[in-house]
């Protein structure tokens, strides 16, 4: 009978019922402060950050479960990193269940709030902003889940990255949702990711708007399976400025959006108008690479019922504005690269994207041919459709 009694109390006592709530307010070591908080967090525990503008040297990390950090808005609560002295995220989070809503992190040496390894990361919410605009040295990334599963990424905004706003890499799962992004080399970025849902974004202003890549020679490849539907990708007329010899130095300003190199994607009813380069481009990946299990190239890329304004009148790429010429003074609204093999590889008749518009073949002969060497043809639509099911996320996904 007191064994019993003595389990009842053990699963009682780790029920949420007595999970506490962890003020904090900004005060004079306001480094130490949210630290601690965070370190003495137990699982259920909110910690729950008062208005004001928190001062921070140095960056800060969590790695307990199930912990909710909320803010009272990201126009309220700031964690200001101006004065952080070391490199680095301003928050790093490496545990499951992680629910961060309604503040606001600012100036990071490197990236933003980066969520590594977890399952279950909710970001709700949020800003992420570098005050003194587009620069080379701001960080990489604004709200960045890696290797992470069942991820939630929605209402925030992020200002000003290097590399991209929203990043979602090696990741599975994934919703990216009614979220801004603006005066970043890429506004949202999805890479070596499989099952990704990203809609009810506005994307504006930035070098390149929404971005599904693969890549080789990371510990996850072989990306798949993007829906990208009912965004607004819209006057993306930023230069680019992330630092050279990064990927995303590449992108074109004006650009709407870009699948390079990735499998099953679907871009549908989105908004897509005054990018300047083009509404969407269709690419493989042309640098060297030497892992025999990469495949270069973009596959099932199904492109339709998007609405279409002015885009494409002056392409910022090798070659662009003769190509525009060519073609009557602008690209149509899909721009291929045309490639269907890499290496010694056979044709491979899947590569051909599907579009309900018209679009154009660059005709290049391989994955790595210069775009000097294109010889463009118009390509009739071929009637693309939806053939990819929504993403759904687990029951327990923390939610604000």
């Amino acid at each position: 009978m007191r064994t019993t009694a003595f389990l009842v109390f053990l699963l009682v006592s780790a029920s949420p019922g007595w999970a506490k709530t962890i003020s904090v307010a900004p005060g004079d070591n306001d480094q130490e402060a949210l630290q601690t908080a965070l370190i003495e967090a137990q699982p259920g525990d909110v910690i729950d950050l008062a208005a004001g503008t928190y001062r921070l040297t140095n960056g800060l990390s969590l790695d307990v479960d199930n912990v909710t950090v909320r803010g009272a808005g990201p126009d309220k609560t700031r964690l200001s990193f101006k004065g952080q002295t070391g490199a680095g995220e301003g928050l790093l989070v490496t545990s499951d269940r992680v629910l961060l809503t309604g503040f606001a992190v600012e100036d990071t040496k490197g990236d933003g709030i980066k969520a590594k390894g977890v399952d279950r990361i909710t970001m709700d919410n949020l800003r992420v902003v570098w005050t003194r605009g587009p620069h080379k040295d701001n960080g990489a990334y604004g709200l960045y889940p890696v290797e992470a599963t069942n991820v939630l990424v929605q209402n925030s905004e992020v200002v000003a990255c290097s590399d991209a706003g929203v990043y979602v890499g090696q990741s599975e799962n994934i919703i990216v949702r009614g979220n801004r992004v603006s005066f970043n080399v890429a506004g949202i970025e999805i890479e070596n990711s499989k099952h990704a849902d990203v809609y009810g974004n506005l994307a504006h202003h930035n070098t390149g708007g929404i971005l599904v890549f693969d890549l080789p020679n990371l510990p996850k490849m072989g990306g798949h399976s993007t829906r990208i539907f009912s965004n607004t990708v819209v006057d993306n007329d930023t230069p680019n400025f992330a630092p050279p010899g990064n990927i995303v130095a590449e992108v074109p300003q004006g650009l709407g959006i870009m699948v390079m190199a990735n499998e099953n994607v679907e871009v549908s009813g989105n908004r897509i108008e005054g990018n300047r380069t083009a509404a969407v481009m269709v690419v493989s990946y042309v640098r060297p690479f030497e892992d025999a299990s990469y495949n270069p190239l973009a596959r099932n890329v199904r492109i339709f019922g998007n609405t279409l304004g002015k885009n494409g009148w002056d392409p910022k790429f090798p070659g662009g504005t003769e190509l525009a010429a060519a073609l009557g003074g602008g690209l149509p609204p899909v721009m291929w690269d045309g490639v269907t093999r890499f290496g010694d590889k056979p044709d491979d008749s899947t590569t051909t994207p599907a579009s309900d518009v018209p679009m154009v073949s660059l005709g290049l002969a391989v994955a790595g041919t210069p775009p000097t060497k294109a010889q463009p043809a118009p390509v009739a639509p071929a009637g693309a459709s939806a053939t990819l099911a929504a993403v759904v996320l687990p029951a327990d996904q923390p939610m604000p």
